[in-house]
């Protein structure tokens, strides 16, 4: 009779070492795949309250100095169509045609501008602005799908920053390099995402509906 502790020798296959390369490939997919399924997670969120808003809510305006809901959605829709043209160099898909489709009131997303313009805007064509949503966030699901993790680290812009970029919230996440692709899709659109959605929340309680997520 023969087996373990019966005087046979039983060998033990360990996993060979992983080199650097190999576990900074890890890290990367790693938080690659993070970002697809939060960002996926984020889009969720805004394609629910646009479901459950019509386009007098969505357009309700409180009192001056409170931006309505309009202003956040087409801020950040628009932002990230922005936004994805530093990051990838492709040109945003807002153009003329969709300017009249959509039909805001400014057509701008107003990120140098005051409150008290941006209390003024208004969408003029809920299903068509649905639509320019849909194609922005569609656009970026795809590109985060065939991304390759070894992009993640690449520099969008160096130091030092242009004074315009040097006053948000990327230039504090920058590391000494300056704003890697990392950080850009991190702050321009995930956490900055996350921000319009709480502003959303909080207009929704002003209209009479309740927030995205208990």
């Amino acid at each position: 009779m023969s087996g373990p502790g019966k005087g046979v020798a039983v060998t033990i296959a360990s996993e060979p070492a992983r080199n650097g390369s190999d576990r900074t490939t890890e890290s990367g997919s790693l938080l690659l795949d993070s970002l697809q399924r939060r960002m996926h997670a984020l889009f969720s969120l805004y394609y629910d309250a646009v479901a459950t808003m019509d386009l007098d809510q969505v357009n309700h305006f409180e009192r001056e100095g409170v931006l309505p809901i309009a202003f956040s959605l087409f801020h950040i829709v628009n932002m990230i169509d922005a936004s994805f043209f530093l990051m990838t160099g492709t040109a945003p898909l807002w153009d003329d045609d969709w300017e009249a489709r959509v039909h805001p009131a400014i057509a701008d997303h107003g990120k140098h501008r005051t409150v008290e313009e941006m209390v003024h805007q208004r969408i003029g064509d809920y299903e068509q602005f649905q639509g320019y949503m849909s194609a922005v966030f569609d656009r970026v699901e795809a590109w985060l799908a065939d991304l390759d993790p070894s992009e993640l680290t690449r520099v969008v812009i160096a130091r030092p920053l242009p004074e315009q970029v040097a006053s948000t919230y990327s230039a504090r996440v920058a590391g000494p390099d300056g704003i890697t692709l990392l950080d850009a899709t991190e702050c321009w659109i995930y956490q900055h995402g996350l921000r319009h959605m709480g502003e959303i929340e909080l207009a929704r309680g002003l209209v009479g509906l309740g927030g995205m997520t208990s």
